[in-house]
């Protein structure tokens, strides 16, 4: 098995983790037998966030009794010092353990620190002082809060979107995070499903000192990513065609998924609608050109303009423009 260590945290996770975010869509029963068999095959990182629903209830109930053979990572999107302890309080009620192993600030709008009058911080150092965090951390989408935390030395982690597709501004926030002797912790590293070749991806993202947590809602899913564990892929000449080209085909203003757009206020999926071209170029037809996907992309010709999605969109893409392409595109296949 592979392994990463996260920076001066001391933390040594795999570079398979366990991203429980789409757990949530699962039921209970389904979402246990996932995560233990998880466990069972060496996943023993799992990062969860009080933002997505019942992820960590799902995840107290499968690993009570083990705390002590897992590291888990969650996080708050708290803005106020009263807020935060009240999500921290959840999180140990819900994952059953009386500690976080890193405990992250969630995609806030500004990097929290000492005397910022939020009290975010101070409230970050006091659960550390009690033994209810272990490790502070930093989670965001936006470079310039993400550059911040690591010029600020507070933070002992980074969890920010990585992979064969990323961008130079990208490589620099990587560089600039090992340069500082944080540890990176790697999301969307199959960029929101655009790239479908795990292998691939896992085999790339293993040539940086980064640790890749992955998505995983299916047994399927999982039986790729555990296979990985004592025969971790690694760069092949048709691994390299591959990745050049999903980057000729991908790269570029396109929409990386993480939904912090939505909600929409006439209904529109943006994060789904806003790749439908990509989705078009990678999938068969029959998936995506459907009754269902029609209604879905139609509702774009109700967007009132209203521009909430484009100021809450952390890579500053004009979304309303980009949502009126995709719908050309898939108006031109589904018109055939």
């Amino acid at each position: 098995m592979q392994k990463v260590k996260l920076g001066r945290s001391g933390l040594v996770v795999p570079r398979n983790g366990f991203g429980a975010l789409p757990v949530q869509r699962v039921p209970m029963d389904e979402a246990v037998k996932l995560i233990r068999r998880a466990l069972d095959g060496g996943m023993y990182y799992f990062d969860t966030a009080r933002f997505y629903t019942d992820s960590e209830e799902k995840l107290g109930v499968a690993l009570e009794g083990r705390r002590h053979e897992v590291i888990i990572s969650t996080k708050t999107g708290a803005t106020t010092a009263e807020g935060f302890w009240k999500d921290l309080e959840t999180s140990l009620r819900l994952l059953r353990t009386d500690y976080v192993d890193l405990y992250q600030f969630h995609n806030l709008p500004f990097c929290p620190k000492p005397g910022d009058g939020s009290g975010l911080y101070e409230a970050m150092q006091e659960a550390v002082r009690q033994g209810k965090v272990r490790h502070i951390g930093i989670t965001n989408h936006r470079q310039r809060v993400v550059i911040e935390a690591i010029e600020s030395g507070l933070y002992e982690t980074l969890q920010y979107p990585f992979s064969y597709l990323a961008t130079e501004a990208d490589y620099d926030i990587v560089r600039r995070t090992l340069d500082a002797n944080m540890g990176f912790i790697c999301m969307k590293g199959l960029s929101g499903g655009l790239i479908t070749h795990s292998a691939a991806a896992y085999a790339w993202l293993a040539q940086y000192e980064v640790a890749p947590i992955w998505g995983i809602q299916k047994e399927s899913e999982l039986d790729e990513w555990l296979s990985y564990q004592d025969n971790p892929p690694v760069l092949t000449d048709e691994m390299r065609a591959i990745i050049e080209k999903d980057r000729r085909e991908l790269s570029g203003n396109f929409c990386r998924g993480c939904g912090y757009c939505q909600p929409c206020t006439v209904g529109i999926k943006i994060q789904d609608c806003n790749r439908m071209s990509l989705f078009l170029q990678r999938a068969p037809h029959s998936v995506y050109v459907t009754e269902e996907w029609a209604r879905e992309m139609a509702k774009i010709d109700d967007c009132v303009h209203c521009d909430l999605c484009k100021s809450r969109c952390p890579y500053g893409l004009d979304i309303p423009n980009l949502l009126v392409k995709n719908k050309e595109d898939f108006d031109k296949v589904w018109n055939k």
